[in-house]
């Protein structure tokens, strides 16, 4: 089960966006505002965080540039900043993704898998002797597919 951790001073949006991903197998750890998820992710570090950029004490621009300089956790900002210079600073500051409200919970759900799977496979990449090693199993939640040689 992966660790989400969410961080926005809507109440709103922590309830229903915490329930549609702890709906959908996620661990969600919710906080509301950047200092306080600071101090959490110091005590333990989510897989995937989802950021809003407006939040009192802290905002997710000044939370982001904070983690940048020890982790290089996957992070998707979720906020009502719609200029488009907003989406390329918060881009080029190191976010993975960049979504504007109003949103698609689906949507968001999908592209925290998909932020999910490539950082399991880079990390699958960086296991000893994992370039030499064909890789026959692939496993994802419950499901295992094996890779069957055709002639």
């Amino acid at each position: 089960m992966s660790k989400i951790a969410l961080v926005d001073d809507d109440r709103n949006i922590l309830t229903s966006v915490s329930m549609t991903l702890e709906a959908e197998g996620f661990e969600v750890k919710t906080y509301n505002d950047g200092q306080a998820a600071l101090d959490g992710f110091n005590k333990e570090m989510p897989e995937l965080a989802v950021l809003d950029i407006k939040m009192p004490r802290m905002d997710g621009m000044d939370l982001l540039q904070r983690l940048r300089q020890k982790s290089k956790l996957p992070v998707i900002f979720l906020t009502s900043k719609d200029d488009e210079i907003d989406e390329v600073l918060g881009l080029r500051m190191g976010a993975d993704d960049y979504m504007k409200k109003p949103f698609s919970q689906r949507l968001l759900v999908e592209r925290i898998r998909a932020l999910l799977r490539r950082q399991e496979a880079i990390a699958g990449d960086a296991e000893p002797g994992a370039a030499t090693q064909e890789k026959d199993i692939m496993e994802r939640g419950a499901l295992t597919m094996t890779r069957c040689a055709t002639r």
